[in-house]
């Protein structure tokens, strides 16, 4: 959408003000925007690493795989407790703190392999936990960097040459109306100095 304006200096002081916040402000997105974009990258490793990791307990899961059927439900998870945090101004979820309940049970009736299958339970959990709070991560940060990106291009590529063509063509319109002014005046001079002679 192209400015309105009037052409006058009230205007003219106006877009000054506005073109000079949106170029101290393009700077800061523009580093902000970057911020985000290696940010994000740095958890997308950090999402392939847990994704290994989950690769690794398969395979010690499926040492487990025939006594998997045995085991008995008595790992429960008892909270996540998650806080905010702000990554470049952006508030992303956080895992504070994972708490596992174990049932009150006999541990003379289990089988021997009960506490490495919790420990192995615990570790998948966990790791499952990480790997959704580093999407949601992802996804509200590359979020907010698309935003950046948006707002860098409507100030660097609409606002701020709209702006400076307004004042451009306010500053035009004004020296033009100065010199036929001035014009008029040498004409109306001459003119009293001829009738005058």
């Amino acid at each position: 959408m192209a400015l309105k304006f009037h052409y006058n200096k009230t205007t003219i002081q106006l877009f000054e003000r506005q073109l000079a916040i949106r170029q101290k402000a393009l700077p800061i997105l523009k580093n902000k925007e970057m911020a985000l974009r290696m940010v994000v990258v740095k958890l997308m490793g950090e999402l392939e690493e847990i994704s290994l990791q989950k690769e690794q307990l398969k395979v010690r899961k499926g040492y487990y795989k025939a006594l998997w059927a045995e085991f008995p439900e008595i790992l429960l998870m008892d909270k996540v407790e998650t806080f905010s945090k702000k990554v470049i101004g952006v508030k992303v979820p956080e895992i504070k703190e994972i708490t596992f309940k174990i049932a009150d049970v006999s541990w003379w009736n289990l089988p021997a392999w009960v506490p490495g299958g919790i420990a192995l339970m615990k570790e998948v959990i966990t790791l499952n936990l990480k790997a959704d709070i580093l999407q949601q991560q992802i996804k509200i940060l590359d979020l907010a960097r698309k935003k950046t990106t948006q707002k860098v291009n409507l100030y660097e590529k609409v606002q701020i040459p709209e702006y400076e063509d307004a004042i451009m063509k306010i500053k035009r319109f004004l020296e033009d109306k100065e010199n036929i002014s001035k014009a008029a005046q040498k004409i109306v001079k001459k003119r009293k100095e001829s009738k005058a002679v």
